[in-house]
């Protein structure tokens, strides 16, 4: 297939250069979990440790199976106060993290909310992000770090603003009452911030590096496969899977992992393709394929087998022999 670019470089552009972008995240998954064994009861359930994260921040987790496969990869965000915590999550991982959660709230002080249908959530991606979100709720958020979260008002109004990346650009993702919904969007329509497709954000979170769940990961991934070493940690106690995990993590390496491809001559492979080395063994398959403006190449994602990992090994991909050469994720580096 020969390269192309099937998206609006208008949009692409807005977040890629100087100006701003807003991806509407609302169909993403958003649980409150609550209560005074909440730390206890989620710290058994996921791969990072609950027990470091300071109020006012995020981090990223997995929810593993027995066998240490993924049930969903969430983003922990520690509220203020005692308002406990919100896990994020895809909207294709939401009902199965639910169900997983839920059947904690008749063990103890342990209380889950489903706020999703309460709430929206929007991300706002670029280099004018900041300025933007300023402008937005009339206050400076400078001094957000990186992991940062901060709760406050605008027009009597509650707003969660989240420093967060899903493009590899700065950004902040902002959750609101859903009736608030109408009135935002049409600040950020007269702040000139460009609405951003589904096919564009597509485009942009390959370029980031960022996995989705039903595309590049599954219920099948042991979770160290997906590339989401950032979301687990090897020094906090026992949690479910964990020993599988951390045995994989001791003997050095997986099988197989999620990685970048780049190819070479103008040609796009598609989901579900083989990769084969150069004497034509299958060592693994495409998830997610784009063409990237800013590289000019056509770039993708894969699992591919551990010895053929190192960054710059060639390798081909599909029926037609395609060229291609592993990249080190994220493709764009995060912007500072």
């Amino acid at each position: 297939m020969t390269s192309s670019i099937p998206i609006s470089l208008t949009e692409y552009n807005a977040v890629r250069q100087n100006g701003c972008g807003v991806i509407d995240l609302s169909s993403r998954g958003r649980i409150r979990v609550s209560g005074s064994e909440a730390v206890m009861f989620l710290n058994g359930l996921i791969t990072n440790d609950m027990k470091t994260l300071e109020e006012g921040r995020w981090m990223p987790a997995v929810f593993p199976n027995v066998q240490g496969r993924l049930i969903a990869a969430v983003r922990v965000i520690r509220l203020t106060g005692n308002s406990g915590f919100l896990l994020d999550t895809e909207a294709r991982t939401h009902q199965a993290l639910l169900k997983t959660i839920e059947r904690f709230t008749m063990a103890g002080d342990f209380k889950v909310a489903d706020v999703t249908g309460e709430t929206f959530m929007l991300a706002i991606q670029g280099r004018k992000a900041k300025e933007v979100v300023e402008r937005l709720i009339g206050m400076s958020v400078a001094d957000i770090p990186r992991d940062g979260v901060v709760e406050t008002k605008r027009n009597n109004g509650s707003i969660t603003i989240i420093h967060a990346s899903h493009t590899a650009e700065d950004g902040f993702d902002l959750i609101v009452p859903r009736d608030a919904r109408s009135e935002i969007m049409e600040a950020l329509k007269a702040a000139d911030v460009t609405p951003i497709s589904e096919e564009t954000f597509d485009v942009l979170r390959i370029e980031a590096g960022v996995g989705r769940f039903g595309q590049d990961m599954d219920e099948t991934n042991v979770v160290i496969e997906a590339n989401l070493d950032d979301a687990i940690s090897v020094t906090k106690g026992c949690y479910i899977g964990q020993e599988i995990i951390i045995r994989i993590k001791h003997r050095g390496h997986v099988a197989k992992k999620l990685t970048g491809l780049r190819f070479e001559n103008g040609e796009v492979a598609t989901p579900g393709a083989l990769i084969k080395s150069n004497d034509g063994k299958e060592i693994g398959r495409i998830t997610s394929v784009t063409f990237s403006p800013a590289l000019e190449k056509a770039i993708a994602l894969g699992y591919v087998r551990y010895e053929h990992l190192t960054p710059g090994s060639e390798v081909v991909v599909g029926e037609n022999d395609m060229k291609a050469v592993v990249t080190e994720l994220p493709f764009i580096k995060p912007s500072s």
